[in-house]
């Protein structure tokens, strides 16, 4: 018989891809997704990239009704419902806080009642604040939020004792800094996970994911990932805004990677009561980004918008080091970038895109949330 897995946000863009992945290892799938309009459009219909043999609830994870329904049967279960976004989590603090804290509650307290063989809850890289550094004598340096001083003088690079860091990867060891509402919900998402699962000997994994890429992200939410932002505006025939001076660096790796890192962190015992990191392991500045989108979807015109501005929230720099994903899980990533990049515009020329990115803009910057 078949083992059932339900993903809670499983209509989402993570959760489709993983949905994939299960299916075609032979895996029974169930959705839990409540089809947010901010994620899903007005419409709130299933997706047509739903796999066809996934079976969704339509339900709130905050519902425990909802829940208990979805859970009947399951034998797996990955919670990746949330809010995301940096920057709206810093006014929109009780939606992200009753989502995100609340309804990984209402989840773990139905698991108590129907436990099953493995939990894993999607965590997040912005939970570190700033990555590992090291300074000029080679010393490793945990870098301290960025002065509002040194920012207002737009002045971006991270400092110790007035010498400039180098940023180097960043392994899970790392202590977290929390620097915005959405970081400290995705650590309560991942602590209360861990600390219920051993308490009641329900097996439990966190991923803290980096920044995911790939087709089927929400084109028109302005808070979703920074490639998909960058992908709105380009097919709005915008330039792509970047804050700060566009040298920051992130780590970028494919859905379809983070779908196998997952399958393989609920398949393997060894993986039960870590947290790993769920990268590529490479870095590249935003400026890199929006220029090598803008080269593959044949809009080089459009020069990316440099503002100059800090978002409260935002980190410098950060990477992932993945050599524990790479020695527990055997997690190698299969998706090269530039093929990764060809393939999102490729999906891309058939989609349609709101560029809400000037709406959010104002939002943010009316609040007093960029510098």
């Amino acid at each position: 018989m078949k083992s059932k897995v339900l993903i809670t946000g499983g209509a989402g863009f993570i959760g489709s891809h993983l949905a994939d992945e299960l299916l075609g290892q032979g895996y029974e799938v169930r959705a839990l997704d409540n089809l947010s309009e901010q994620v899903h459009g007005k419409d709130c219909k299933r997706p047509e990239y739903l796999h066809e043999d996934v079976e969704l609830v339509i339900g709130d994870v905050r519902n425990r009704e909802d829940v208990d329904k979805a859970l009947e049967g399951v034998d797996y279960v990955f919670h990746f419902a949330a809010m995301v976004g940096v920057g709206q989590s810093m006014y929109e603090i009780r939606e992200y806080t009753d989502v995100n804290n609340m309804g990984t509650a209402v989840l773990l307290e139905a698991l108590i009642k129907h436990p099953v063989k493995k939990l894993v809850v999607a965590s997040s890289m912005s939970i570190y604040g700033e990555g590992l550094c090291k300074s000029p004598n080679g010393e490793l340096v945990t870098a301290q939020e960025r002065p509002l001083e040194q920012l207002k003088a737009a002045d971006w690079e991270l400092y110790d004792k007035g010498q400039p860091l180098q940023p180097i990867p960043t392994p899970e060891s790392k202590i977290p800094s929390l620097s915005s509402v959405y970081a400290l919900s995705k650590y309560d998402q991942e602590r209360l996970c861990l600390m219920v699962g051993r308490a009641y000997n329900i097996p439990t994994v966190a991923m803290r994911f980096f920044n995911v890429y790939g087709t089927r992200q929400a084109l028109s939410n302005p808070y979703t990932g920074v490639l998909a932002i960058f992908a709105s505006r380009l097919l709005n025939n915008n330039s792509p805004m970047i804050f700060e001076d566009g040298y920051q660096q992130r780590d970028f790796v494919h859905v379809r990677d983070v779908a196998l890192a997952c399958r393989l962190a609920m398949e393997k015992e060894e993986a039960t009561g870590k947290v790993f990191n769920v990268g590529s392991g490479n870095n590249y500045t935003i400026q890199e980004i929006a220029e090598r989108l803008a080269t593959v979807m044949d809009k080089t015109h459009l020069k990316p918008e440099v503002t100059g501005k800090y978002r409260v929230g935002d980190i410098r720099h950060c990477y992932a080091d993945i050599s524990l994903a790479n020695a527990v899980l055997g997690f190698y990533p299969q998706v090269e970038f530039n093929n990764g990049l060809e393939e999102l515009a490729n999906w891309l020329e058939g989609q349609i895109a709101y560029d809400r990115v000037n709406e959010a803009s104002a939002e943010l910057a009316a609040r007093g949330l960029t510098v």
